[in-house]
């Protein structure tokens, strides 16, 4: 079985920086609390993954996670540019990306390879004072790099984010023009038979398995709570059974499933409140 260890524990930020995570785009995401895994059914899952066509085939059709499916279960934009760019390697190139967007730079012991370690993130954006644009914007790509690593793209090391991404952040107005949203290169990388791990969105995958096959989900413990995948938040306070369900369970509820047990239409007003549904999401 896969190992999918995640999520962590979600970041907190100061409220003064509200209005710039909301310029960034990320403040909904922001609000996404812990969703525990269930890792049976993530490799369940897993295993209907088809890389060829990106798709999950089940026995009533093909399927996938949409634009929309992001949009609603993480409140991120989907209208943007790929997440793409450069990886480099090299601590030297690491060290010059956060001194130019941090003012300092992390030493050798406080990353992982490629990899900046969440603790030296937190205790930069912990010691931060806000006194300036400057100042604020620089703890907002904190914010960002460490919900990168809790929320978005799970890393399996669990230690650290990596700097990839931080070349996208330099143009503070530019951040919300990304689609942040990505999946399927973790899942496409986990489907091969030799592969013992799997990061990436976990949440998200949980999110849309859980709404598109509801009888396969936990107890929903907030309804009426935006984004959509904080209806599972601390799902096993209130679910603890659902935690053992083994991978066999999966395999057979995927073996047998019906017409009608999979929503293709999710999102119907019987079914979302659209009064939680902020404008920006569907503009």
């Amino acid at each position: 079985m896969l190992t999918c260890d995640h999520p962590l524990s979600p970041d907190r930020y100061n409220d003064r920086v509200e209005d710039h995570l909301r310029v960034t785009e990320f403040y909904h995401a922001s609000q996404i609390g812990v969703v525990q895994n269930q890792k049976a059914l993530v490799n369940a899952l897993i295993e209907r993954w088809h890389p060829n066509t990106h798709t999950f085939h089940l026995p009533i059709g093909e399927c996938a996670v949409t634009l929309e499916d992001v949009a609603l279960i993480l409140g991120l934009p989907t209208d943007g540019l790929p997440v793409t760019g450069m990886t480099m390697s090299s601590f030297s190139a690491l060290e010059a990306e956060c001194l130019l967007q941090f003012g300092v730079a992390p030493r050798k012991s406080e990353c992982r390879g490629c990899c900046i370690k969440l603790t030296w993130l937190r205790e930069l954006k912990e010691n931060m004072q806000l006194t300036n644009e400057l100042s604020i914007q620089r703890y907002v790509k904190c914010h960002i790099m460490l919900l990168i690593r809790t929320i978005l793209f799970g890393d399996k090391s669990g230690a650290g984010v990596h700097w990839k991404f931080l070349p996208l952040l330099r143009d503070f107005a530019s951040i919300g023009h990304y689609s942040w949203g990505h999946l399927y290169r973790g899942l496409c990388r986990a489907s091969r038979y030799n592969c013992k791990e799997i990061d990436g969105p976990i949440t998200l995958l949980l999110g849309w398995a859980w709404i598109r096959l509801p009888y396969l989900s936990p107890l929903p413990r907030e309804l009426h709570s935006f984004p959509l995948a904080n209806r599972w938040r601390n799902w096993e306070r209130g679910d603890r059974k659902y935690r053992y369900l083994n991978l066999a369970h999966f395999r057979k509820a995927f073996d047998e499933l019906q017409e009608g047990q999979f929503l293709w239409v999710a999102y119907a007003v019987d079914r979302v409140d659209p009064n939680i549904i902020p404008p920006e999401i569907y503009m």
